[in-house]
């Protein structure tokens, strides 16, 4: 379980710091402002651009994604392939 833990710990610190890294390039118009990081993302014409803001939103997604399947669905499957084998040997 602790495996599991761990795992999940990464995806969502992993993610989450990429998202943060990327935000405070792409979305911080100015430090004074109280919308920093979440701010509307420009409209960038350039390929790269386009890119960041892409992996930008695919490491949120993936922070939230990653920590909720090794936090929840994985256990989840085990405990129910163990009370279905538990079911079927009885």
């Amino acid at each position: 379980m602790s495996d599991e833990f761990a795992k999940g710990f990464f995806a969502l610190c992993g993610g989450l710091f990429g998202w943060l890294v990327l935000s405070s390039w792409y979305n911080t118009e100015s430090f004074e402002s109280t919308t920093q990081l979440i701010a509307p993302s420009p409209d960038l014409g350039s390929l790269y651009g386009g890119i960041a803001l892409t992996a930008r939103e695919a490491l949120f997604w993936f922070a939230i994604f990653g920590a909720l399947t090794f936090w929840v669905v994985i256990p989840a499957a085990r405990q129910a392939r163990s009370a279905w084998s538990d079911r079927q040997s009885s």
